[in-house]
């Protein structure tokens, strides 16, 4: 089973998220459907900029909680690096 290390956004630049999940098509889908009525529905953080599978649902939670503690520049260009046009990757999913 893979888990996965994400970060949603409300727009280039804009608000960002950082979770944690065993299926990420799900859980992004719940955020853009506003499923749930949280910090992602209220600001509206509804684009999957980034993301990364991980083995061990451990290394996925340890790698969240640093991304948490990590400055938002550093956030930016780890999307930059990974997403330069801020696509929302949700339709690239397929596969997941």
């Amino acid at each position: 089973m893979a888990y996965f290390v994400y970060m949603m956004a409300s727009g280039r630049h804009g608000t960002l998220y950082v979770g944690v999940t065993n299926n990420i098509a799900r859980r992004v889908f719940e955020h853009q459907s506003k499923a749930k009525n949280g910090f992602t529905a209220r600001y509206d953080v509804v684009r999957l900029v980034w993301y990364e599978a991980y083995d061990s649902i451990n290394e996925a939670i340890t790698r969240e909680k640093s991304l948490k503690k990590w400055r938002r520049e550093w956030k930016l260009q780890l999307i930059e690096d990974f997403n330069p046009g801020w696509s929302d990757l949700y339709p690239t999913l397929a596969g997941f």
